[in-house]
């Protein structure tokens, strides 16, 4: 639903407690290059979802995505991304979840802080 931080936000129904895996980032595994030259949503209005998954791949849920491309950043987060590599070689197929990290009640929008660092401030 809409979220007071930024556009569509999620929210949890019931109860979630500390540590809880909640949901998996989905999305078309994609090659850095691939991203930076192809369609990636509108970065304009900040809506490009998309998760670095690990050197070679990107998580890009304008394709294939879920639920989860809609949690919002927060620098007082109250779930984390937790990475999960795959057994063997193969880094497609590694994983992204996120968890709760604290106790989180019916009705409190599910954020996380997405870890991005800017190279200039955007802001005052």
């Amino acid at each position: 639903r809409r979220s007071a931080i930024h556009g569509n936000g999620v929210f949890a129904l019931e109860p979630i407690a500390k540590g809880e895996r909640i949901i998996e980032y989905k999305g078309r595994r994609r090659t850095h290059a691939e991203v930076d030259a192809g369609d990636t949503g509108d970065a304009d209005s900040g809506h490009t979802f998309l998760f670095t998954l690990n050197d070679e791949y990107v998580i890009d849920a304008n394709h294939e995505g879920g639920v989860a491309r809609w949690m919002n950043h927060s620098c007082k987060p109250n779930c984390e991304a937790v990475m999960e590599e795959a057994d063997g070689d193969n880094r497609r197929r590694d994983r992204v979840f996120i968890e709760a990290i604290r106790a989180i009640k019916p009705g409190d929008e599910l954020m996380y802080n997405y870890g991005i660092t800017l190279d200039e401030a955007h802001t005052a």
